[in-house]
């Protein structure tokens, strides 16, 4: 199967921070491998001026979903960080599009959507087709593309360019994604228009 990208599609990035790699405090397996793929389709997109967005989690030192709050989750992205900053080996074009999401102690926010302008900036650049990828399959990046479906986009996840925090509940979280109309390609599949 091959996914187009079209001339109104945008790529999403989700939280590609130091924090989710091997040498941070919530590693997701398989984190730092996706670069190679997540670059070149960030150069894809660039070169066919279209929008790149990258999301990330950007909470404070005190949030809610830190155990030390009642949360699940070990500290992690605390804003100002060098954790919560993006891979060193992820290429942010100029002009890229960075969210910040779970900014407020009290709310967690895995969708990029979830308190954010991004719909919006989306709408304005008359975006229709989202390609999704990043980490974790099971959590941010579906959630992401959840909201996006529920908002009336099409979704592409990439799934050699996704990583999940467990391969059970990556392949649930995807299951979940094709069950409300989204689409699950690999890169290879994806093509220019």
């Amino acid at each position: 199967m091959l996914v187009p990208i079209t001339k109104k599609s945008a790529l999403i990035v989700v939280d590609m921070q130091k924090d989710f790699c091997s040498s941070g405090s919530l590693p997701v397996p398989g984190c730092d491998e996706l670069i190679p793929k997540i670059n070149a389709l960030i150069k894809t997109f660039k070169s066919l001026g279209l929008p790149v967005i990258f999301s990330r989690d950007w909470h404070p030192p005190n949030h809610s979903s830190f155990k030390d709050f009642g949360g699940v989750w070990p500290p992690h992205c605390i804003q100002g960080t060098e954790g919560a900053e993006f891979h060193e080996d992820l290429e942010i074009p100029e002009g890229s599009i960075i969210i910040s999401k779970g900014a407020s102690p009290e709310r967690d926010a895995y969708s990029a959507f979830d308190g954010t302008e991004l719909h919006y900036l989306l709408s304005l650049r008359n975006v229709r087709r989202v390609f999704v990828c990043g980490v974790a399959t099971d959590y941010c990046v579906k959630e992401t593309a959840l909201d996006a479906l529920r908002l009336g986009y099409e979704v592409i996840v990439i799934e050699d360019a996704a990583a999940p925090v467990s391969v059970d509940g990556g392949r649930k979280a995807l299951k979940e994604i094709l069950r409300f109309g989204g689409i699950i390609a690999e890169s290879r599949e994806v093509v220019t228009y």
